[in-house]
C-alpha cells in the first residue's frame, strides 16, 4: 500500500509550514508571496484548533499578498469534517485577494488515513474564490463536489481511496473553460468509490475542457474499463500527459490501449503499479517507447493474493 505525501509545492512555490504556539517567531517568517502556507492543527490531540491556528496567521502575515494556502490536518479530522475551516476561508477572502491556490486536508497516514478524512462541500470555495488557478482536495469520506462553473482555474486534483460517483458526475459536469491539468485518485468500492466509466462521460468527451493538456483518471479498480473507454475518448487526442497509474489495469486493459486510438502523440503514459503481464508490457514498449512517448511501467507495490483460486488485485492507495 502506498500512501500520499505532504506537498511540498503549490503554484510553484515551495510549501512551508506556519509555526506552531510555541514556536512562533513572527520576525523570522518568510515574506508573504514567497511560500505557500500549511496551516495544521494536530489531528488527534491539539490545544489550539485549526481556525485558531489561521486566526494567529492572518495576524502576522501580509494575507493580500499570500498567493497559496495548503490546509492541513485538522482537529479529529477522522470524525469532524472541515466546516469551520471552509468557513474561515470564506470569512477572510476580502484579506486574500491574491490567493491563487488552494489545497484541502494535506494529511500523510500517521495524522488521517486517507479514506478516514472527513470532507465536505468544496463547491462554496471555488465559487468564493474565482481567481483560484489550482486547487485540490485530499479524502472523499463526506466529499461532495457538485457541477461548478469556474473560469480560471488551470488545475484540479482530487486524492481518494474511494471517490464517490456523486462527486465524479459534479466534476465531469463543471465548466471549466481554462482547465489544462485535471487528476483524479477514483479510489477502490470498499472505500466508497462507486464511479462508472459513464460518470466520466463528460470528461473523456471533452467539450468543456478545450484546454486539458493533463489527465489523471487512476488509483481505481475499474483500471481496464477506463483504459477500454480511452480507446475511443476524444479528449485523448488533446492530451500530452495521461495518467492511468495506482490501478487495477492488466492485461485486459493494456491490450485496450493498444487496439485503441493512437497514442504516440503523448509525451508521457504514466502506467506504474500496474498488473500487466511481460509480453503485454513489451508491446506497450515496441509501440509506444519506440515513439518516443515516455513510458511509466514500473509495477511498484502491486502485489497479487490468492483465496480459493481468485486473484486479489489492488489500489496503491485505499485506507
Amino acid at each position: 500500500m502506498s500512501y500520499p505525501r505532504h506537498l511540498t509545492e503549490s503554484c510553484g512555490l515551495p510549501v512551508f509550514d506556519f509555526p506552531k504556539p510555541e514556536d512562533a517567531d513572527t520576525t523570522r517568517l518568510p515574506a508573504a508571496d514567497a511560500v505557500a502556507w500549511r496551516i495544521s492543527s494536530d489531528s488527534y490531540d491539539s490545544e489550539e484548533s485549526w481556525t485558531e491556528a489561521f486566526a494567529r496567521f492572518t495576524d502576522a502575515v501580509d494575507t493580500t499578498a499570500v498567493r497559496a494556502i495548503v490546509v492541513g490536518s485538522w482537529e479529529d479530522a477522522y470524525d469532524s469534517g472541515p466546516e469551520d475551516i471552509i468557513s474561515a476561508l470564506l470569512d477572510a477572502r476580502p484579506r486574500l485577494a491574491a490567493l491563487r491556490g488552494l489545497f484541502l486536508g494535506d494529511m500523510e497516514s500517521e495524522e488521517c488515513e486517507i479514506s478516514w478524512i472527513n470532507q465536505s462541500d468544496v463547491g462554496p470555495l471555488l465559487d468564493g474564490f474565482p481567481e483560484l488557478e489550482e486547487f485540490g482536495v485530499r479524502g472523499g469520506s463526506g466529499l461532495v463536489f457538485p457541477a461548478v462553473t469556474h473560469r480560471n482555474l488551470r488545475s484540479l486534483t482530487v486524492e481518494t481511496g474511494g471517490l464517490p460517483a456523486e462527486a465524479v458526475r459534479g466534476v465531469a459536469g463543471s465548466d471549466l473553460p481554462a482547465l489544462e491539468h485535471l487528476d483524479l485518485w477514483l479510489g477502490t468500492s470498499e472505500y466508497g468509490g462507486d464511479a462508472a466509466v459513464t460518470d466520466m462521460a463528460p470528461i473523456l468527451d471533452g467539450d468543456r475542457l478545450p484546454r486539458l493538456r493533463h489527465l489523471g483518471l487512476r488509483n481505481s479498480d475499474i483500471q481496464d474499463e477506463i483504459a477500454g473507454a480511452v480507446a475511443s475518448a476524444p479528449v485523448v487526442a488533446r492530451l500530452e500527459t495521461f495518467d492511468l497509474s495506482m490501478g487495477v489495469l492488466t492485461d485486459q486493459g493494456g491490450a485496450a490501449l493498444l487496439a485503441g486510438q493512437p497514442l504516440t502523440h503523448l509525451k508521457k503514459l504514466d502506467l506504474h503499479h500496474n498488473y500487466l503481464g511481460a509480453e503485454l508490457r513489451e508491446r506497450l514498449q515496441e509501440v509506444l517507447g519506440a515513439a518516443g512517448v515516455t513510458l511509466d511501467m514500473d509495477r511498484g507495490n502491486a502485489d497479487e493474493d490468492e483465496d480459493d483460486g481468485r486473484i486479489w488485485r489492488y489500489v496503491a492507495v485505499g485506507e
